[in-house]
């Protein structure tokens, strides 16, 4: 219950958009636990576990940028392993790894009759130990084939566990990530750059872009459209701050709220590009599904640029009225 648009907002991003911070200080507790405590002493529970470069793995995804939201469901963090002396060649379609003759461990991990390095099959040696992990419930791979899912009995979120490698600097002095591609072999990536993209763009607005991408995660997950896929919701976000620098972001979010759904209005329809420059355009979303967004997202502008003047007008009962048009029955109430 509110008796103001900035009260009804705080407590939205409070009690429903923004993770629980008991919770969050609680996962990454478990997850340091699940690091230092278990995993990188999986080589001296298992002979033929492959080294770790422990220095490189990386907590990404939504939850180590800060912009998941509730309820929290996984957390992704890559185990960097120790290439051994190994080399990558990669194609158009993919990387593959190549281990050196002297790599006894990476070798039994192998496609069959080859030195080229098997994915799942590495993905497959991570299982076989979380299994032995304490509170443990179920440990598999993950649809995609792409990273090893473990759920612990005393906690409401699965991680995500993708094995990889660091690679040395190429021509052009980059550095990258080598993860599983869900076929067996490997594909190239680099959270770093979406980690450090957040973190400056939100600086350079005073700390107000975390809670704006937040609630349109929430608006996103609606059924009153398709879904926009996060990553790709996140970026179009970022690309819109990140071109307009001649005003910050308020630290009243029903401010910004109407400039971001104008901008999804038109930008859905257009090419979103990877920041890393790994891939190339990441909205890979059909005509239709875009034309329904577009849609949507004009309707609610509208709908925010009414609440908006009635905000402006004191007319607070109707304003809160109108956003709950746009974020559902679990938006404040006027009271």
């Amino acid at each position: 219950m509110a008796t103001t648009v900035i009260s009804a907002f705080n407590e939205f991003l409070r009690d429903i958009v923004n993770l629980d911070p008991d919770e969050t200080k609680t996962a990454r507790n478990s997850r340091n636990w699940l690091i230092e405590q278990q995993i990188h002493k999986f080589p001296e529970k298992d002979d033929l576990f492959p080294n770790l470069y422990k220095e490189k793995d990386f907590y990404f995804g939504s939850f180590a940028r800060r912009t998941k939201i509730r309820k929290l469901d996984d957390i992704d963090i890559m185990i960097a392993l120790s290439a051994e002396g190994g080399h990558y060649n990669e194609s158009q379609h993919h990387v593959e790894i190549t281990v050196a003759n002297d790599a006894d461990k990476l070798k039994k991990l192998c496609f069959e009759n080859s030195n080229i390095l098997n994915s799942r099959k590495v993905i497959n040696k991570f299982l076989s130990l979380l299994k032995d992990v304490p509170q443990y419930e179920k440990a598999e791979m993950k649809r995609n084939q792409e990273a090893a899912t473990l759920k612990l009995s005393s906690h409401g979120w699965n991680f995500d566990l993708v094995p990889c490698f660091f690679t040395k600097e190429d021509s052009f002095g980059r550095t990258y990530y080598l993860i599983p591609d869900g076929q067996g072999n490997w594909k190239k990536t680099d959270p770093r750059i979406d980690r450090d993209r957040v973190s400056s763009i939100n600086q350079n607005n005073d700390g107000n872009v975390l809670n704006v991408i937040r609630i349109f995660k929430y608006w996103n997950k609606r059924a009153s459209m398709p879904t926009i896929p996060s990553y790709l919701l996140e970026n179009i976000i970022l690309n819109y701050y990140a071109k307009n620098t001649h005003s910050k972001a308020s630290e009243f979010v029903d401010m910004e709220i109407p400039k971001i759904l104008n901008d999804i209005h038109s930008s859905i329809h257009s090419p979103v590009m990877d920041p890393s420059g790994i891939q190339d355009d990441i909205n890979t979303l059909s005509y239709d599904t875009r034309s329904k967004i577009s849609e949507r997202s004009l309707n609610d502008y509208y709908v925010a640029e009414e609440a908006r003047k009635c905000e402006n007008e004191r007319n607070y009962k109707d304003s809160i009225s109108k956003w709950r048009d746009i974020f559902g029955s679990e938006f404040p109430e006027y009271t």
